[in-house]
């Protein structure tokens, strides 16, 4: 997901760049305004932690744009695309690391296991909203 500081700022196509550029495939997208409710389901680990009001009034803010990302090991691939949570403690290259200088406007989201990737891609995309297709190229990607 590209959060509301990422969408204000316009990194919307960088950050689409980097995903693509990787290799992998972007099967759903748009760009939603979460509502306290939807924000609180997202973040629902986070409920008993003190910058919890914060994130939520934070994500609520202005437009995200939610993103169904597939591809082989597509979880790992993309946190090590998008960096650390902290930006002063992620590489340059990453995309928190080039755009991102506080933890609380980090740019972007990624699920930090397939568990919680099928649990969020349930909050934002029904089955019909996710395009199944091959891309050109892909056998340029991936060993067979």
């Amino acid at each position: 997901m590209i959060k509301p500081d990422g969408v204000s700022r316009g990194l919307i196509g960088k950050v689409i760049s980097r995903i693509e550029d990787k290799g992998l495939k972007i099967v759903g997208m748009k760009m939603i305004k979460l509502d306290e409710n939807l924000a609180k389901k997202h973040y629902a680990e986070h409920k008993d932690k003190p910058f919890f009001e914060s994130l939520i009034s934070f994500i609520t803010s202005a437009p995200s744009v939610a993103m169904a990302i597939e591809g082989k090991d597509a979880v790992r691939i993309l946190r090590s695309i998008i960096g650390n949570t902290d930006p002063k403690e992620s590489p340059i290259g990453t995309i928190r690391g080039d755009f991102g200088i506080d933890v609380g406007k980090n740019i972007v989201h990624a699920s930090d296991s397939i568990e919680s990737a099928k649990r969020e891609l349930e909050l934002f995309f029904s089955e019909e909203e996710l395009v199944k297709y091959k891309r050109a190229g892909e056998e340029w990607i991936y060993e067979s």
